[in-house]
């Protein structure tokens, strides 16, 4: 070890600090290198200090190692959110099939109803069950036209329907 190092306390617990190379004459004098007290040294005046490349090897091997995980991982994470949003689209989908299979489900439930078949054979079909008495109740319209016109007589300047036309010139062809 050199003698300008600080040495371990020995038993008082004390510090004893010795100078590596003889004091030169004036400079400091004795009473400023006293054992126990710290000097500081002033900042030399130097040229300023230029600095390393801005990018070392280590920070472009960096980078370049994180833009290679981040592509590795692109593909697969896009993957990964096409496939999420194709399982929601076919979950909705499932929920609407399912909410009309229980519509279709009610409606079958339904037409093996025994009343429900009654009730469409009678609104469809006019049918009318043995005992009962039809009656259907049409719009009259305005009661002055009815007065007009008969309704088996057929109005002599309308045209006449195209089988009836037909079945005219058959006629006037045959005889």
């Amino acid at each position: 070890m050199s003698s300008a190092r600080t040495r371990r306390a020995r038993s008082g617990g004390t510090r004893r600090r010795t100078a590596s190379r003889p004091v030169r004459a004036g400079s400091r004098g004795a009473a400023d290198s006293r054992p126990g007290r710290r000097t500081t040294r002033s900042p030399a005046r130097t040229a300023p200090v230029s600095r390393g490349p801005r990018f070392t090897g280590r920070a472009v091997l960096l980078a370049a190692m994180v833009l290679l995980l981040a592509l590795t991982l692109a593909g697969p994470l896009r993957q990964y959110v096409a496939g999420r949003q194709e399982l929601a689209e076919l979950a909705a989908e499932q929920a609407a099939l399912s909410q009309r299979a229980a519509d279709l489900q009610a409606q079958l439930d339904q037409r093996a109803d025994p009343a429900y078949i009654e009730q469409q054979a009678r609104e469809r079909l006019t049918l009318v069950p043995p005992g009962s008495r039809l009656v259907i109740v049409g719009d009259a319209g305005d009661p002055g036209d009815q007065a007009e016109a008969p309704a088996d007589v057929p109005d002599p300047g309308a045209p006449l329907p195209w089988y009836e036309a037909l079945l005219g010139s058959v006629a006037a062809a045959d005889g």
